[in-house]
């Protein structure tokens, strides 16, 4: 048995006992015991990490815990500008991404800025986890256990319980303001939107949208027709705010 010294930064800490929180807190841990297994041990998913530290150096997740070490574990940075040991390869572009069972709302929101978001209300946790790494994608939940799933490699755990305030997490975490591209994506099935020409979904559309509205879109995946409707401007509204403008 051996002992080391870890600490959590910044919203790590919300994974924490109250008492663990903020400080360093000693924890026995098993001989040749990696890193990233005491790391979730201790309630913090792997995917949560950004940089890990160990007496000052940083580390991958393979290292092996040696007695006396001190740990220091901090989230997703916005800006380092410094040489540290890789924990996953990086995200190749454009992102995507996989919401869990529980997360319908994000999941419209997501796509209503234009990113590609799998979702079905029924996912059971092992389909999300073969997805997410069959496909490279981003494992967007609230689920600790699903994070710590050893198949996942990029995830996202949402600290916030509203799906607006989730969007900005998302947003703020992997810098994609600037890649939105509104109403582009379907938000029911997460195809993407092309214009039409009235005539070609007219027999879809309400006879009073026909005559107030020119403009429609069609869903190249299941062919829901689109128009900007009175809602709309509500909706602009909604993404101006998420994308803090």
């Amino acid at each position: 048995m051996v002992h080391a010294r870890f600490r959590f930064y910044a919203e790590l800490n919300n994974f924490l006992p109250f008492a663990q929180r903020w400080r360093f807190v000693r924890h026995a841990c098993a001989r040749e015991a990696t890193v990233k297994h005491m790391i979730e041990v201790l309630g913090v998913p792997h995917t949560e990490a950004d940089l890990i530290l160990i007496n000052g150096k940083s580390v991958g997740f393979s290292y092996r815990l040696l007695d006396g070490d001190e740990v220091s574990v901090y989230p997703a940075f916005r800006m380092l500008d410094v040489e540290t040991a890789m924990l996953r390869p990086p995200l190749e572009a454009p992102i995507r991404f996989i919401a869990d069972a529980h997360l319908g709302q994000l999941a419209r929101n997501l796509r209503m800025l234009g990113f590609d978001v799998l979702y079905r209300n029924d996912y059971p946790d092992a389909e999300v986890a073969r997805i997410a790494a069959g496909e490279n994608r981003v494992v967007l939940t609230r689920d600790r256990d699903l994070l710590i799933r050893r198949e996942i490699r990029y995830g996202c755990y949402l600290h916030s319980l509203f799906a607006d305030e989730q969007a900005v997490e998302v947003l703020a975490r992997f810098r994609l303001a600037e890649a939105a591209h509104a109403f582009s994506r379907c938000l029911s099935c997460n195809g993407l939107l092309r214009q039409v020409e009235r005539e070609l979904v007219a027999h879809r559309i309400p006879a009073h949208s026909q005559e107030h509205y020119d403009i429609f879109y069609e869903c190249d995946s299941c062919a829901q027709v689109y128009w900007e409707g009175s809602h709309v401007e509500r909706m602009r509204l909604r993404v101006a705010r998420m994308l803090g403008k």
